[in-house]
């Protein structure tokens, strides 16, 4: 058994898959854990003006945690057409958003979704029979989503809202589509040899 393999008995494939499930399971708790709250920081945000910039930041971050984990070795063509299109699509989509509450959403389930596929990626590639991984991911972040919505419903200062279960799920789709064809296009590229011949 290799030090990344998880022992035999553990509904874990490898200690990675565990960290994935891990992480996501902090995210679910941070997304719950703040409902009540969520407003109240939002207004504050943007009574002190700023809102915007600590979305932006948020995003900033994101990127640039994407960018670290996928450049481990040089971007080829192909990438960087992939990942400027990634970028246009969310830029539009943002644009539109006419919240910049609603836009968190972005961030939040997207997220999610990238954890969940990457743990369901894991999980498949130690062996174990995972139909459809990128579905299942879109599928499990946008129930989440939908508990987020129900729990609402619940509280005073919130309200269960229907267009925001779909911005759950389009946040899902997009992060997982574009983790897909970023590794499409990684799959595709040729590995150059470093020997010459």
């Amino acid at each position: 058994m290799t030090s990344d393999e998880a022992p035999p008995s553990s509904v874990f494939t490898s200690r990675r898959e565990r960290r994935l499930w891990t992480w996501t399971l902090v995210v679910v708790v941070a997304i719950y854990s703040t409902l009540g709250l969520a407003r109240t920081l939002a207004g504050m945000l943007r009574d002190e003006g700023l809102l915007v910039a600590a979305f932006a930041s948020g995003m900033v971050l994101v990127g640039a945690t994407v960018v670290v984990l996928g450049l481990r070795r040089r971007p080829g063509g192909a990438e960087i057409g992939i990942a400027l299109g990634i970028a246009t699509a969310y830029f539009m989509v943002m644009v539109r958003m006419a919240l910049p509450e609603e836009r968190t959403h972005l961030i939040e389930y997207g997220v999610v979704a990238v954890f969940i596929h990457e743990a369901l990626k894991e999980r498949a590639g130690q062996g174990r029979p995972v139909p459809i991984p990128a579905l299942v991911a879109v599928v499990g972040a946008s129930v989440v989503g939908v508990i987020d919505e129900c729990i609402q419903a619940f509280l005073p200062s919130r309200v269960f809202d229907p267009e925001d279960i779909l911005f759950n799920v389009l946040a899902a789709a997009m992060a997982v589509g574009s983790s897909a064809a970023l590794s499409w296009a990684r799959r595709r590229r040729p590995v150059r040899s470093r020997t010459r011949p």
